[in-house]
């Protein structure tokens, strides 16, 4: 299913993460170092499950609308604003729109990525994202 047809059916959605987590590209993410798979594209929300492998990174970024990472596994440490946040399973951070950030990790990661978009974003976020 391509990623611009992953709206919301009905009044509520429920995903299994650990499910999603097996439907990461392994042989994406082993060549690129990251990759992503969107789980809902629906209006502002786009909620992104991505990995990066060992040594992975995400370079500097940023979006129109706020953003939200909640770690599923693994660490990874997300450099924003002048400071570093080291993140593990379980940790969840969030940025404010606009707020340029990336991200490293030596262990490798899969984290899910919230973001509210606003009417003047476009584009992918994320040229990995399948």
């Amino acid at each position: 299913m391509s990623s611009m047809h992953r709206t919301i059916d009905g009044e509520v959605l429920v995903r299994h993460l650990s499910q999603d987590e097996l439907m990461i590209d392994r042989e994406l993410l082993a060549q690129r170092g990251r990759t992503a798979r969107t789980i809902v594209k629906e209006g502002p929300v786009r909620l992104v499950l991505m990995a990066l492998s060992p040594g992975g990174d995400l370079p500097i970024h940023s979006t129109d609308g706020p953003v939200t990472i909640h770690v599923t596994d693994g660490e990874v440490v997300f450099r924003a604003v002048g400071d570093e946040y080291h993140l593990v399973t379980g940790d969840v951070l969030v940025f404010a729109a606009g707020v340029e950030h990336s991200a490293t990790s030596a262990p490798g990661c899969v984290f899910l990525l919230t973001v509210m978009r606003t009417e003047s974003s476009s584009g992918s976020m994320d040229p990995n994202q399948s």
